[in-house]
């Protein structure tokens, strides 16, 4: 996997998961919508933590700048 998403990217999706997190463990969000925020959340630690973005590749965007 090439690396396809830039530091300003990663990071925005770090703040994101945050924020789903705390929307959900504080119970502002619950439900489905609730555990579809903590799954997306999930999602976005885990594409910064490894700098690889599916979706990005699919329809060939590039954030990072090499």
């Amino acid at each position: 996997m090439k690396t396809n998403m830039g530091s300003t990217d990663r990071i925005i999706r770090i703040v994101l998961a945050i924020v789903f997190a705390a929307l959900y463990f504080t119970g502002t969000v619950t439900g489905t919508f609730g555990i579809v925020l903590v799954v997306l959340g999930a999602v976005f630690l885990a594409t910064s933590a490894i700098g690889f973005c599916p979706l990005y590749s699919i329809f060939g965007m590039n954030t990072c700048k090499k």
